[in-house]
């Protein structure tokens, strides 16, 4: 190649590195603009947003978390003074808490709690399992067996007085939706259908649990139950001379009475004019007296919607699940006794609760 063709060569490569740059420059220039958003403080956003539930109103952090704020920033004190839970540099106590609360209380996913909260999957999923042991170990301190006096309840209703005066407290069981293996689902499946676990409590009149057993499975007997809990070591105690009542499946044994059999026991099913003879009565006060821990039952349930609901997480944690929620309702009867839950005067908000965020 001589040197004119050299020459002619760059020529043409400079002439195509430019016609092209041209064209690239024209295209710029008649590119529609890409509106660009502001950059969010997450830090700001979710601070705000914790705001936001605690501090608009009692009703409001109900819907949210399931409590109100003074229940709430007492169950932090007591964590924080126990020891159980601390602050991390990116997530203090009150933001864990709030997030676990969440979560039981409406059954939401990690993920979904991730994006309102600007926080990775996980860490939701570990600050929960955090919390969740912190929580569990409550459990010595607000779920306690009751002492040998007779209940304020019993004691002051002449209704209840001197019949029920050994009573300390109502037994029974509830079903709570579980989610096991295939291959393990047959002994948990309950007579309605469906796989659960049966958990068996014990409660004081004053709306509080008194023992807890969960994880057996739905298929169980309640009696098969209650004598698993009384050969504990650490199991439910009964005093000498006191009782529980129970319902109709638990039979008669020492420890705790069940109505007379063969006569009609629900209240429902007494007729206009009332108890026709003594046994009724005793049948329709002995129901009026039990019917308190169907109460409980149903305050639990509707504070925590995870109980009630299809779970996504191991079994284990299910059971935990079960216990931890039953530690916080007594946390609550017992700091906020007033609260619209266990007054049974909240309904549920027809909107819903998850708020729309921006994602990057």
């Amino acid at each position: 190649m001589d040197r004119n063709q050299h020459q002619n060569a760059i020529v043409g490569v400079v002439a195509s590195v430019l016609a092209f740059g041209a064209l690239w420059i024209k295209k710029l220039k008649t590119r529609k603009e890409i509106t660009s958003h502001p950059r969010v403080n997450r830090d700001y956003e979710r601070e705000n947003y914790i705001n936001s539930i605690l501090y608009s109103g009692d009703r409001h952090c109900i819907d949210m978390i399931r409590m109100r704020p003074v229940a709430f920033f007492n169950l932090c004190d007591i964590l924080s003074r126990n020891n159980l839970l601390q602050s991390t540099k990116s997530v203090n106590i009150r933001e864990q808490v709030v997030i676990f609360l969440y979560i039981i209380g409406h059954n939401v996913r990690f993920r979904v709690i991730g994006s309102r909260y600007y926080r990775s999957t996980e860490t939701i999923h570990r600050y929960f399992r955090v919390v969740l042991r912190a929580v569990l170990k409550l459990y010595k301190l607000v779920i306690r067996l009751p002492d040998e006096s007779t209940p304020s309840e019993i004691r002051n209703n002449p209704r209840f007085y001197p019949y029920f005066k050994d009573c300390i407290g109502a037994l029974d069981g509830t079903h709570v939706r579980a989610s096991v293996p295939l291959n393990i689902q047959g002994r948990f499946r309950s007579r309605k259908g469906g796989t659960t676990q049966n958990v068996l409590a014990a409660i004081t009149f004053d709306l509080k649990f008194s023992y807890v057993l969960a994880g057996w499975e739905g298929s169980a007997h309640d009696s098969r139950i209650l004598s698993d809990a009384l050969s504990r070591p650490r199991g439910l105690k009964i005093p000498e001379g006191k009782y529980y009542l129970a319902d109709a499946g638990y039979g008669i044994r020492n420890g705790y009475i069940i109505p007379y059999r063969g006569v009609r026991y629900h209240l429902k099913e007494f007729s206009a004019q009332g108890p026709e003879n003594e046994k009724e009565l005793f049948n329709l006060r002995h129901s009026s007296l039990r019917i308190t821990i169907e109460r409980v039952f149903g305050i639990l349930k509707k504070r925590f919607r995870v109980l009630d609901a299809e779970p996504f997480w191991n079994f284990q944690t299910q059971v935990d699940i079960v216990l931890a929620c039953c530690i916080i309702h007594n946390h609550i009867m017992g700091v906020d006794p007033s609260d619209l839950l266990n007054q049974e005067l909240y309904e549920e908000p027809e909107s819903d609760l998850i708020i729309s965020t921006l994602t990057e």
